[in-house]
């Protein structure tokens, strides 16, 4: 952790489906903005740069996978050194074989040649089945800020990705999103609970716009350590975000509000059992 106080910005914009080219050339000019207003962080939302549907894009996600050495690759790193802000951001990533991909966030540090990490959802919501292969594991990643931990969309929704994020480390939850209108009441309630829970900011950055019947609704927001709405963005269109987390003021939380210290994970046994209905 380089500091107390730190700069974000959270980029709620809206994806073109398959407008990959299109996408990264708006995503850098958000990053060159972020950077100028001082962020040292920029999160972008889930699949930022291909757009959300899947059922629509069909076939064409392999076309617009990415892995190394590829387009986005090159180009995030090349503004994360030039702008000395960490870039994280939702893509499709090619997996090993032909036909395999992943629903992805990548991380960008500056300094770095190439990407410093990459996390893999591994609960996949509903018709994302169909086309993602499934992440397994819950990296934490080093950038200049601090140890990221990062969850896509409907993996915010199983408080143990959180808590394994935490307990690994994590100083900061990233949540990139592609969240619909019909369960904000979810996204709102899921956000402040994962960052209570876990004594920890969260930055929940939400896709904006409409992909065929489907609207997601935005409503990015910065949450501290108690949970608490830091800032918000509009729910009625894109914005860049820029909040403010206070790595001390999370330390000072976890003191005086002790759910990891209290944790008593010898008699949680069931947690890793199935479930029977």
């Amino acid at each position: 952790m380089s500091g107390s106080k730190v700069k974000v910005a959270l980029a709620q914009f809206d994806s073109e489906l398959g407008n990959k080219q299109g996408n990264l050339q708006r995503m850098a000019l958000l990053c060159e903005q972020a950077a100028e207003s001082g962020a040292k962080l920029i999160c972008f939302p889930e699949l930022a740069t291909t757009g959300y549907r899947g059922d629509l894009l069909n076939t064409k996600l392999w076309d617009l996978s990415d892995s190394t050495g590829s387009e986005t690759y090159r180009l995030f790193s090349e503004l994360a050194t030039r702008l000395n802000i960490t870039i994280v951001s939702g893509f499709v990533e090619r997996g090993d074989y032909l036909g395999d991909i992943y629903n992805a966030v990548g991380v960008w540090n500056p300094g770095c040649e190439g990407i410093s990490g990459v996390f893999r959802k591994v609960h996949a919501f509903g018709i994302e089945k169909q086309w993602f292969s499934r992440g397994d594991s819950f990296p934490v990643f080093d950038t200049p800020i601090g140890k990221i931990g990062i969850m896509i969309c409907y993996d915010m929704g199983f408080p143990e990705v959180a808590r394994i994020l935490t307990l690994h480390g994590a100083e900061l939850l990233i949540a990139p999103s592609a969240w619909c209108v019909q369960d904000k009441d979810m996204w709102d309630i899921n956000t402040a609970s994962r960052s209570l829970e876990n004594g920890a900011h969260l930055l929940a950055v939400n896709r904006w716009g409409h992909e065929g019947d489907l609207h997601l609704f935005g409503g990015s927001k910065v949450l501290g350590p108690r949970g608490q709405v830091l800032c918000e963005a509009t729910c009625d269109g894109e914005a860049l975000l820029i909040g403010e987390i206070d790595f001390v003021l999370q330390a000072h939380t976890r003191l005086t509000i002790p759910y990891l210290r209290d944790r008593k994970p010898q008699d949680y046994g069931i947690l890793t059992q199935g479930f029977d209905s």
